[in-house]
């Protein structure tokens, strides 16, 4: 293997619980209307201000989306928090010559960039590729495809890590090795409706290939 790409959120980082709480309070904010957990995981796969000019009924998306962004950022540090596993195997993996290391996201690059700077994990990466530099979110593969052109690596030399379905079909179409992970308290999956080749629910069970 000579490429490494991770999804984010229920991957990298525990980050389910901010995204969620960020959505529920836009939602109630300009809608009215109080979404389940169920509900929002419903409308995952394209960027969150897409998300938001997609299912918002209410007019001032714009507005909307700032709200989205500032409930994000205002409680990721209380329901957030560094994971010690995730950054001891992403500075193995960092150190290791031979290998390329990357992100391919539906996450917008700005809610992104802020939860990599408050988890201290913002230079652990050679490639990423997030919902706002794709025309078309997981589980098309080209976010994946992108990342790989971008390290120059071909797919029988790649593997992808994701929680949800949308990762593993996404993976599964670029004809990359591709784990389904479940090793965080949150993830998407619980029961993948296509097969990964791999399912991980420790990350010490991870190796590469």
């Amino acid at each position: 293997m000579k490429a490494i790409l991770f999804d984010f959120d229920g991957t990298l980082a525990n980050t389910l619980p901010v995204v969620k709480h960020a959505f529920q309070t836009t939602f109630q904010t300009f809608d009215g209307k109080s979404l389940s957990e169920e509900e929002v995981i419903s409308m995952f796969g394209p960027s969150e201000t897409d998300i938001i000019r997609q299912n918002l009924e209410h007019q001032a998306k714009n507005d909307a989306i700032e709200t989205y962004y500032e409930a994000y950022e205002k409680n990721h540090a209380r329901l957030v928090h560094k994971n010690k596993d995730i950054h001891a195997l992403l500075r193995s993996l960092k150190n290791d010559p031979g290998l390329k290391v990357g992100i391919v996201t539906g996450k917008a690059r700005r809610s992104l960039d802020l939860s990599l700077e408050a988890l201290g994990m913002d230079h652990f990466f050679d490639v990423i590729i997030t919902g706002d530099d794709v025309e078309r979110p997981k589980p098309d593969p080209e976010g994946i495809q992108q990342a790989l052109s971008v390290v120059k690596v071909s797919s029988d030399q790649a593997m992808f890590l994701g929680d949800s379905d949308a990762d593993i079909e996404a993976g599964l179409a670029a004809n990359v090795y591709t784990i389904g992970v479940q090793w965080l308290p949150e993830y998407q999956t619980a029961d993948f409706k296509q097969q990964p080749h791999r399912i991980l629910k420790r990350m010490e069970e991870f190796n590469i290939l």
